[in-house]
């Protein structure tokens, strides 16, 4: 059942209002008296204000907050910015004279109160955070509005030039805290809103947001949206390109380029089993539509949850349908990260560890428990590795629950809060049995639907509603896994029989007991092959590097999962003749799980000086989000 009525934009507000104010149920007016409803308003707006305090943000939800945006807002492709007015409605406390925004790369060239011009001051720039726009409110202050200009270098936005007969295109990136470089909000996971929109793009280009979308292109460039369910800043996001629409079910399409719309159509073909398999488990999808835009290959990351339209790259285009877990990871952020959402960048891992738990669920339900414990067996192979070398550096940033302040919270974007995360919740499933953690499950998103939650809330609520038995309790230990360091020894095991052939067949090929010929590549999944490549010596020699591409042509695969796998391998054994393919790849894809791993085996075999020459090439094409990774790794100035 829909929870919405798109047509019901006054009860949408009153829903919204009373989401962030912290209502949790339906509140009947009968015999209510003004008196009693104007208290039992100041009581939800009072406990709404006692949060958690957001590091990365200088707004001050408990004094005013935004509660809904109207942007109205021009794209320039020729000054690479983008130019608007942002009129804010706001809630705020009775003894609030001031309202804050978080801003960076922004230029704000007028402020209005409730329509009257005002004054405003921007506080000084600080690392990664930018300044915070402070705006003086009277006593029942009800709108703010802001003019302003990105900058050309706005960290948020990648603006990919024209090639040939290719378009420009643009694409946002909010997460974590961009957002302000695009818009001045307040840009903290806890604060939701709203939002209407209009914007103008040169003529011959579709604009795409997080909201309800178009499906033709505008012949004046012209576009209007409207997202009515609130949303935290770092799930704001604006497209703009030359793309075409594709329905692939009823509620679920692909928006790509029109040489890959064809391509995308097959591949994300199943895009409504996924989303009926995800409803099935853990309740009705809220957000209307699920549907997919195919960005450029720059994008840094495989995808990004924008509410009803995924952000994903060209890279999970296999040409087989063998990469849609991602889409499975995407949508299930539908529930966990957009529905209830971490309420500071330190409880980063109640977004993604429950994502990839229920990504797992997903893939289990369509395509089969093998499937998925294929998955969960690479999973834990990476978390392995990434615990290892996370605490070499620093091992605090191995517990679930991170202290970022002072910090980029991009660094606490690891496998720590995806991969850990879901081996926890792996385990407290096998603890009390999945009936009834399924059953749990499905209520923490009822109960908690378009909030915020901090891990110390969520262990509270677990301990009364899941974990209710010392029993339990004992048996899933956890502070050792939220507040503690590495992998706990009680963590599930995973188990696949086609994952253990493969480990036996490698052990064989690797003794030189199966010779290349005989390895049954063809029969493998594309789980099983990125196993192989991703498994084989460091000291692999270069002639048995050739001889694996000879036989079975595994530099020219379409599976950038398995390609990427090959190319790491083929730098760390001096396979010099995939050289070229690497650096093709390099300046072709943007995708930041590729890169840094690429970069990093050239850097530890000695070979920086390609690693650089190559970075000099594809720099400029690369998201911000890349770039300061990259810089960092390659001692770039």
């Amino acid at each position: 059942m829909n929870l919405y009525n798109p047509s019901a934009r006054t009860f949408m507000l009153l829903l919204a209002s009373a989401f962030l104010l912290g209502s949790c149920g339906n509140h009947s007016q009968e015999g209510a008296s003004a008196d009693s409803s104007a208290q039992s308003a100041k009581a939800q707006r009072i406990a709404a204000m006692k949060q958690v305090t957001d590091q990365h943000s200088f707004a001050r939800p408990e004094e005013a907050r935004i509660i809904h945006l109207d942007w109205n807002a021009a794209v320039n492709f020729d000054t690479r910015t983008i130019s608007g007015t942002a009129t804010y409605d706001i809630q705020a406390a009775e003894s609030a004279d001031r309202i804050l925004f978080d801003t960076h790369e922004l230029t704000i060239d007028a402020v209005t109160v409730d329509g009257e011009a005002a004054a405003f001051s921007l506080g000084e720039a600080q690392p990664f955070l930018g300044r915070p726009l402070n705006i003086p409110i009277g006593p029942g202050a009800q709108k703010v509005a802001i003019t302003y200009t990105s900058d050309p270098g706005a960290d948020a936005l990648l603006w990919v030039e024209a090639q040939g007969e290719k378009a420009p295109f643009l694409f946002t990136q909010s997460q974590a805290i961009l957002a302000r470089t695009w818009i001045p909000v307040q840009d903290s996971p806890g604060i939701r809103f709203s939002y209407d929109a209009t914007v103008q793009v040169p003529q011959g280009l579709m604009a795409l947001m997080s909201a309800e979308n178009p499906t033709e292109m505008s012949p004046d460039g012209r576009y209007t949206f409207t997202m009515e369910q609130p949303i935290p800043a770092y799930l704001l996001a604006l497209a703009a390109g030359e793309v075409e629409f594709r329905s692939v079910g009823e509620r679920c399409a692909v928006y790509a380029v029109p040489e890959l719309i064809e391509d995308a159509a097959y591949e994300f073909a199943e895009m409504e089993e996924l989303l009926l398999a995800a409803e099935s488990l853990y309740g009705a999808y809220a957000w209307d539509r699920y549907d997919l835009l195919i960005l450029p290959a720059a994008f840094p990351f495989g995808g990004m949850e924008n509410p009803r339209l995924t952000f994903a790259t060209p890279t999970i285009i296999a040409g087989d349908r063998s990469l849609v877990a991602l889409v499975a990871h995407e949508l299930a952020h539908s529930w966990s990260g957009n529905l209830v959402t971490n309420a500071t960048w330190d409880d980063f891992w109640l977004n993604e560890g429950f994502t990839v738990y229920f990504e797992q669920r997903i893939m289990e339900a369509v395509y089969g428990r093998e499937t998925s414990e294929m998955l969960a067996t690479l999973s834990y192979q990476g978390l392995v590795d990434e615990v290892d070398a996370i605490s070499d550096r620093n091992p605090d940033d191995t517990h679930l629950k991170l202290h970022l302040a002072g910090r980029n919270p991009d660094d606490g974007m690891t496998a720590i809060a995806y991969d850990k995360g879901y081996f926890f919740l792996r385990l407290m499933e096998e603890t009390v049995g999945r009936e009834r953690f399924d059953a749990w499950l499905a209520g923490y998103f009822a109960e908690y639907a378009f909030k915020g939650m901090d891990t110390e809330r969520f262990v509270d609520y677990l301990n009364e509603t899941l974990l209710t038995s010392e029993a339990d309790k004992a048996a899933v230990r956890l502070d050792e896994w939220i507040y503690g360091p590495g992998l706990p020894d009680n963590c599930p095991s995973v188990s696949s029989p086609r994952i253990q052939r493969v480990d036996a067949t490698l052990t064989a090929w690797e003794a030189g007991e199966l010779t290349t010929a005989n390895l049954p590549w063809e029969d493998w999944m594309y789980q099983e092959r990125y196993r192989f490549l991703s498994n084989l010596a460091d000291n692999t020699s270069a002639e048995r590097m050739a001889e694996l591409d000879a036989t079975w042509a595994i530099g020219s695969t379409g599976n950038n999962e398995v390609l990427f796998a090959w190319m790491e391998q083929a730098i760390r054994s001096g396979y010099d003749t995939s050289y070229p393919r690497v650096e093709q790849f390099l300046i072709e894809v943007g995708r930041r799980k590729f890169l840094t791993p690429l970069y990093r085996a050239m850097k530890e075999t000695g070979q920086m000086n390609m690693a650089r020459d190559i970075y000099a090439k594809a720099r400029p094409g690369y998201h911000a989000v890349a770039t300061g990774t990259m810089d960092e790794l390659l001692d770039w100035e």
